[in-house]
């Protein structure tokens, strides 16, 4: 299976403070910044978790990895910001905290892949049939509340999108309250993931693909709906039950001719 990491960690602000931090913007704060140096624009991401994620809401980043020092010196706002990030970072007991106080326009830990991506919820409600997971372009920032599957392709979002998975996940996973908790160690890298033909491939790929097309035609741009929204199991569109049924077919035969009944003879098997 390709590698899987959190996303990046902003270390800009105490543990616990549910107020936007530092590198971190609400819809106001990026607004205000924009108003005083519009030119900081292309700095400006998107910054992804699971929340932001399965419910279609925004949160922005300052990404300054590429940017001009004549630029963020010519933001008040902005060298305010910084400015308090190394502070904190100083004032911290932890060395490596102490460190990234000489690099304090940056994030703390920076994990963002180049090329698209497949994000994984660390926390997702247990009344879902399925894990809502899904592809991002590198100029979406993911956040240290999700995993990250940089070489991802569809034949793993298949795998991972499925009732075999699924079975795996809460029987392995933790909780937070009654929610599932991914975990990269127990849950992922613990998957037994089968021995596959091209041809076994090729056939989760295309299913995994006609999920990606039926929630498609449901998501923003051309709808207003959000995952929370499609795997909801009392509204789940039919296009999109259809479309998983087949994808779990399909990754079932990767492991055996004959079809699994239940969750129990599913974990059984793995």
């Amino acid at each position: 299976a390709p590698p899987i990491s959190y996303g990046s960690m902003a270390n800009d602000q105490k543990r616990g403070d549910e107020t936007p931090g530092n590198l971190i913007l609400d819809s106001e704060g990026r607004n205000k910044l924009l108003a005083e140096t519009p030119e900081l624009a292309p700095f400006i991401r998107l910054f992804v978790g699971s929340r932001e994620f399965i419910n279609n809401t925004e949160r922005w980043c300052l990404w300054l990895v590429d940017a001009p020092p004549q630029l963020l010196r010519r933001s008040p706002e902005l060298r305010r910001r910084i400015d308090d990030v190394r502070a904190w970072r100083k004032s911290s007991g932890r060395a490596e905290t102490i460190r990234l106080a000489a690099k304090p326009s940056l994030f703390g830990e920076i994990r963002q892949p180049d090329s698209d991506y497949l994000l994984l919820p660390k926390v997702s409600s247990e009344e879902r049939p399925y894990l809502p997971i899904g592809f991002l372009p590198p100029d979406v920032i993911a956040s240290g509340s999700s995993l990250i599957i940089p070489a991802a392709t569809p034949y793993e979002f298949g795998v991972l999108g499925s009732a075999m998975h699924m079975a795996w996940m809460r029987y392995t996973g933790g909780r937070m309250k009654s929610d599932y908790q991914y975990s990269s160690q127990i849950v992922y890298n613990n998957f037994p993931w089968p021995k596959i033909t091209a041809k076994q491939r090729g056939n989760v790929q295309a299913k995994a693909r006609a999920v990606l097309a039926a929630r498609k035609r449901h998501l923003p741009p051309r709808g207003m709906a959000s995952l929370a929204d499609l795997y909801d199991p009392l509204v789940m569109p039919a296009e999109l039950v259809r479309a998983h049924t087949e994808l779990d077919r399909a990754v079932e035969k990767c492991y055996r001719s004959e079809p699994f009944h239940s969750d129990r003879e599913r974990v059984e098997f793995l």
